[in-house]
Protein backbone atom coordinates (compact mmCIF):
# COMPACT_ATOMS: atom_id res chain seq x y z
CA UNK A 1 0.00 0.00 0.00
CA UNK A 2 1.16 3.32 -0.78
CA UNK A 3 0.01 6.72 0.96
CA UNK A 4 -1.07 9.71 -0.86
CA UNK A 5 -2.28 13.39 -0.01
CA UNK A 6 -5.34 14.92 -2.15
CA UNK A 7 -4.94 17.92 -1.51
CA UNK A 8 -8.25 20.36 -1.70
CA UNK A 9 -7.72 23.79 -3.47
CA UNK A 10 -9.14 27.39 -2.50
CA UNK A 11 -7.88 28.68 -5.55
CA UNK A 12 -4.34 28.07 -8.19
CA UNK A 13 -5.71 25.23 -10.16
CA UNK A 14 -8.69 25.77 -13.13
CA UNK A 15 -12.13 26.53 -11.84
CA UNK A 16 -13.98 24.04 -10.72
CA UNK A 17 -17.37 23.65 -12.91
CA UNK A 18 -19.39 24.33 -9.91
CA UNK A 19 -17.26 27.80 -9.49
CA UNK A 20 -19.60 29.46 -6.37
CA UNK A 21 -17.42 30.32 -3.50
CA UNK A 22 -17.93 28.78 -0.61
CA UNK A 23 -18.75 31.37 1.21
CA UNK A 24 -21.93 32.51 -0.22
CA UNK A 25 -23.41 28.48 -0.31
CA UNK A 26 -26.10 28.64 1.73
CA UNK A 27 -26.18 26.47 5.09
CA UNK A 28 -27.52 23.35 3.51
CA UNK A 29 -25.63 23.19 0.78
CA UNK A 30 -22.82 23.56 3.17
CA UNK A 31 -24.10 20.81 4.96
CA UNK A 32 -24.81 18.73 2.12
CA UNK A 33 -21.22 19.34 1.10
CA UNK A 34 -19.28 18.57 4.64
CA UNK A 35 -21.54 15.04 5.06
CA UNK A 36 -20.48 14.14 1.45
CA UNK A 37 -17.02 14.36 2.69
CA UNK A 38 -18.12 12.43 6.15
CA UNK A 39 -19.66 9.48 4.27
CA UNK A 40 -16.40 9.53 1.09
CA UNK A 41 -14.49 9.23 4.40
CA UNK A 42 -16.23 6.41 6.25
CA UNK A 43 -16.42 4.27 3.35
CA UNK A 44 -12.80 4.62 2.83
CA UNK A 45 -12.60 3.59 6.98
CA UNK A 46 -14.83 0.68 5.65
CA UNK A 47 -12.17 -0.86 2.71
CA UNK A 48 -8.42 0.65 5.21
CA UNK A 49 -8.09 3.03 2.73
CA UNK A 50 -8.27 6.38 4.90
CA UNK A 51 -5.43 7.94 7.18
CA UNK A 52 -6.77 11.13 8.14
CA UNK A 53 -8.61 13.87 6.45
CA UNK A 54 -8.70 17.78 7.75
CA UNK A 55 -10.19 21.08 6.88
CA UNK A 56 -8.28 24.09 7.05
CA UNK A 57 -9.34 27.61 8.51
CA UNK A 58 -8.47 30.39 6.13
CA UNK A 59 -6.41 31.58 9.25
CA UNK A 60 -2.68 31.12 9.41
CA UNK A 61 1.01 32.52 9.18
CA UNK A 62 4.25 31.74 7.55
CA UNK A 63 7.13 32.02 9.91
CA UNK A 64 10.37 31.65 9.07
CA UNK A 65 13.60 32.14 12.03
CA UNK A 66 15.36 35.41 10.86
CA UNK A 67 18.79 35.12 13.58
CA UNK A 68 19.40 34.79 16.80
CA UNK A 69 17.46 37.68 18.84
CA UNK A 70 14.94 39.07 16.06
CA UNK A 71 11.89 38.33 15.91
CA UNK A 72 10.39 35.64 13.07
CA UNK A 73 9.95 36.35 10.00
CA UNK A 74 5.98 36.39 9.74
CA UNK A 75 5.44 37.80 5.91
CA UNK A 76 6.96 37.81 2.84
CA UNK A 77 6.40 37.71 -1.16
CA UNK A 78 4.55 34.63 -1.78
CA UNK A 79 1.12 33.34 -1.76
CA UNK A 80 -0.06 31.72 1.68
CA UNK A 81 -1.47 28.40 2.13
CA UNK A 82 -3.82 29.86 4.23
CA UNK A 83 -5.23 31.25 0.51
CA UNK A 84 -4.62 28.00 -1.57
CA UNK A 85 -5.15 24.90 0.41
CA UNK A 86 -8.94 24.51 2.31
CA UNK A 87 -8.24 20.75 3.32
CA UNK A 88 -6.32 17.69 2.63
CA UNK A 89 -6.90 13.81 2.76
CA UNK A 90 -4.57 11.14 3.82
CA UNK A 91 -4.96 7.83 1.71
CA UNK A 92 -3.51 4.23 2.40
CA UNK A 93 -3.99 2.88 -1.54
CA UNK A 94 -2.81 -0.22 -3.59
CA UNK A 95 -1.97 1.62 -6.92
CA UNK A 96 -1.22 5.46 -8.07
CA UNK A 97 -4.74 4.52 -10.36
CA UNK A 98 -6.92 3.99 -7.42
CA UNK A 99 -5.67 7.14 -5.80
CA UNK A 100 -6.88 8.72 -8.97
CA UNK A 101 -10.02 7.36 -9.12
CA UNK A 102 -11.06 8.46 -5.62
CA UNK A 103 -9.72 11.74 -5.76
CA UNK A 104 -11.81 12.06 -9.10
CA UNK A 105 -14.84 10.87 -6.99
CA UNK A 106 -13.99 13.07 -3.97
CA UNK A 107 -14.17 16.07 -6.79
CA UNK A 108 -18.03 15.30 -7.15
CA UNK A 109 -18.74 16.62 -3.84
CA UNK A 110 -21.99 18.34 -4.15
CA UNK A 111 -21.30 22.85 -3.90
CA UNK A 112 -23.84 25.29 -4.80
CA UNK A 113 -27.34 24.18 -5.66
CA UNK A 114 -26.30 20.79 -5.10
CA UNK A 115 -24.36 20.13 -8.26
CA UNK A 116 -21.50 18.37 -7.99
CA UNK A 117 -18.44 20.63 -7.48
CA UNK A 118 -16.00 18.90 -9.59
CA UNK A 119 -13.26 20.70 -8.17
CA UNK A 120 -9.44 20.40 -9.66
CA UNK A 121 -7.50 17.82 -6.37
CA UNK A 122 -3.66 17.27 -6.27
CA UNK A 123 -2.99 14.04 -6.01
CA UNK A 124 0.86 13.82 -4.35
CA UNK A 125 2.30 10.67 -3.47
CA UNK A 126 4.18 10.37 0.08
CA UNK A 127 7.97 9.48 0.33
CA UNK A 128 8.84 6.01 1.41
CA UNK A 129 12.14 6.66 2.13
CA UNK A 130 14.26 9.89 2.42
CA UNK A 131 16.05 11.12 -0.47
CA UNK A 132 19.16 9.65 -0.95
CA UNK A 133 22.41 12.06 -2.39
CA UNK A 134 24.91 10.60 -4.69
CA UNK A 135 27.98 11.86 -5.73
Amino acid sequence: MAKYLLLKHYRGAPASVNDVPMDQWTPEELSAHVQYMRDFAARLEGTGEFVDSQALSPKGTFVRYDGEGRPPVTDGPFAETKDLIAGWMVIDVETYGRALELAGELSAAPGAGGKPIHEWLEVRPFLSAAPTITE
